[in-house]
């Protein structure tokens, strides 16, 4: 049986197996990985839809430049099969068990958004299981181009991609990097706005475009270029931040670097950006100690999700006594103009270091209904990850929501991966209520599936 046999196969019987469950019960995606920072357990009418074996890479087809997958392929097994015909995905998200269909339903973003735009905007086509239990495929431009715009962003609420087709582009075999730092946001967001415009700086090509913040006097942008050749005074052989050397780091320690190009598309992911500290990976001795293969983002993942669901944190920080922590674990996305008004406005307020930013401008002139973004405008992405502590009377949220609002106050938007804290106005105001209602009613009529809303705010 090839390849396409078999996932003709595959999809009939999940269709099959989606039509059999019970009437009445709202439908789940069954999975054995998640990028998702809403932790909730499901309630007695929720049914589980098993897609863990939907994912295989299909076909890699080297002349056009394609990739056909199933939704549940990881971008890690995507790039594996990319990198060895020379290629890789236009935007290859950060950590290595987001999945293809993933990238589409939520948002994925990485340093070279600021050429091709989101994850998903390197989509062809997608087939998609439907909430009212159809098998379609849409494009842009045939019958379901609706869909096709109205999947982003919807986390699995209208259908679930069960196979897609993304566009590739040619890569080399390293990836030099420089490290320019800046005493100010504001000189850093000019010069991501250049960098931008121009796609070089100083005279010299810019492939990867991301920075990382420190302090409010310490950022630095990281600038990637590929190349055939390791450049004069790195050395015999490029970095690598597998072992005992840390990535995030060696920003701040080096002004030039080169890595694989594969070591590159998976820097982020050894340390889970910088999040291992929190359990101790960054540790010299517990990281010679800690296995490398477990040192990644899905096992420092679950280790966050056994925390939660045990409380471990909590308690120990209470017979410490020490104050309730609240998770702040978001990604928003502000008008580069407006980045360091945001930035100050968050050192001041919030106070997590180190910060992530992701320069992004959409691709397509369309636009993408659900989370509607300006076409022809540059943001710049901004992610923290971490915990801050409430202080007496302040209820959990207060962090969050003050995020929110300053979000809005600067025409920026928020990623929906992790705790929202929108009223219902709020909410259908920001994420474009009217078009997702109009998608629900013709694709999840019965809602079998779970409402937007209710899937990402309500159940915390």
């Amino acid at each position: 049986m090839n390849a396409l046999t078999g996932h003709r196969a595959a999809t009939a019987d999940l269709r099959a197996r989606y039509a059999r469950l019970p009437e009445g019960h709202g439908v789940r995606l069954g999975k054995p990985t998640s990028n998702l920072f809403r932790f909730r357990s499901d309630g007695d009418r929720v049914s589980r839809l098993d897609v863990g074996a939907l994912d295989k890479v299909l076909e890699v087809d080297p002349a056009a430049r394609t990739a056909t997958v199933q939704g549940m392929t990881t971008f890690e097994h995507l790039v594996e099969a990319t990198l060895a015909h020379g290629l890789m995905p236009l935007v290859v998200p950060q950590l290595k068990t987001i999945t293809v269909g993933g990238a589409l339903a939520g948002l994925g973003i990485e340093s070279t958004s600021f050429r091709h735009g989101l994850a998903h905007e390197s989509v062809l086509e997608m087939e998609v299981l439907t909430g009212d239990g159809r098998l379609i495929t849409a494009t842009r431009d045939n019958e379901h181009a609706e869909l096709f715009r109205g999947l982003p962003n919807s986390y699995g609420t209208l259908g679930y991609a069960v196979s897609l087709k993304v566009e590739l582009q040619p890569v080399t075999r390293y990836v030099a990097l420089r490290h320019v730092p800046f005493a100010d946001a504001a000189s850093c967001a000019e010069a991501i706005a250049a960098i931008s415009a121009t796609g070089s700086h100083d005279g010299v090509e810019v492939d990867f475009l991301d920075g990382t913040v420190f302090s409010a006097g310490e950022q630095y942008l990281t600038l990637g270029r590929f190349t055939d050749e390791l450049p004069a005074g790195s050395g015999d052989s490029p970095s690598d931040y597998t072992g005992q050397r840390i990535y995030y780091r060696s920003i701040q320690e080096r002004r030039e670097d080169v890595l694989t190009t594969h070591d590159y598309i998976w820097r982020w992911d050894t340390d889970w950006f910088w999040c291992s500290r929190a359990m101790g990976a960054q540790h010299p001795l517990v990281r010679r100690l800690w296995p490398s293969r477990y040192r990644r983002s899905d096992v420092f993942r679950k280790l966050v999700a056994r925390d939660r669901r045990y409380r471990i944190s909590e308690r120990i920080r209470g017979r410490l006594g020490q104050p309730v922590e609240e998770p702040v674990i978001q990604d928003i996305e502000v008008p580069v103009e407006r980045l360091a008004e945001f930035l100050a406005a968050f050192h001041a307020d919030i106070g997590i270091t180190p910060v992530w930013l992701c320069p992004v401008q959409l691709r397509d002139p369309a636009g993408w209904p659900l989370y509607p973004m300006e076409p022809g405008r540059l943001y710049v992405n901004v992610g923290f990850w971490s915990a801050v502590p409430l202080a007496p009377g302040q209820p959990m949220g207060t962090h969050n929501r003050r995020i929110e609002q300053l979000v809005a106050d600067l025409d920026g938007h928020k990623s929906l991966y992790s705790n929202s804290y929108y009223t219902p106005e709020e909410f259908e105001r920001r994420y474009n209520g009217a078009a997702y209602r109009a998608l629900k009613k013709g694709y999840d009529p019965a809602g079998r599936l779970p409402d937007l809303y209710d899937k990402c705010v309500r159940e915390r």
